[in-house]
């Protein structure tokens, strides 16, 4: 893992252990991820609506433009991560039929669903204005990041 990787994460975990609530662990992720990560063009969550379980809600989010702010779960790349609970990465996102135009300028995109007690409660979506900017090491930290979130509402949900 790159040493930025590592710093950050150090910084997620510290700042989770003493943040008031999981919207402000969102946040600080999302802008942090924005700021460091040069390739990362826009960072945000969505989240399962609690009123319409079929439907993601976006919640914090860092980049240069609105995403779509409700995805059903049969619908983009979110949908396909929700709906087979497994990380999402397209290289090319105007390759791939499923990719839900957030930007004309994203190239490539990366989807970590986050399970809390088996089951999803919300998704980590980075996008790229480079293609195939996220290689196996980005994949790892992707996740890694949605562990802290998923440890996070663990805790808070007990």
């Amino acid at each position: 893992m790159l040493a930025t990787h590592e710093e950050l994460l150090r910084e997620f975990r510290e700042f989770s252990a003493s943040c008031s609530s999981t919207e402000s662990l969102m946040q600080r992720i999302c802008e942090r991820l924005h700021e460091k990560m040069t390739r990362y063009n826009w960072v945000g969550f969505y989240l399962v609506d609690p009123a319409a379980e079929n439907i993601l809600n976006v919640g914090p989010y860092a980049g240069s433009f609105t995403p779509n702010t409700r995805i059903p779960m049969n619908t983009g790349l979110c949908g396909a991560a929700a709906s087979t609970g497994q990380t999402v990465v397209v290289d090319d996102v105007a390759k791939d039929p499923r990719y839900l135009a957030g930007s004309p300028l994203v190239k490539s995109e990366i989807v970590v669903p986050i399970f809390v007690k088996k089951r999803l409660a919300a998704e980590l979506d980075i996008e790229s204005y480079f293609t195939a900017a996220f290689p196996q090491a980005e994949q790892e930290f992707a996740e890694a990041c949605t562990n802290v979130v998923a440890n996070y509402l663990a805790t808070a949900q007990n």
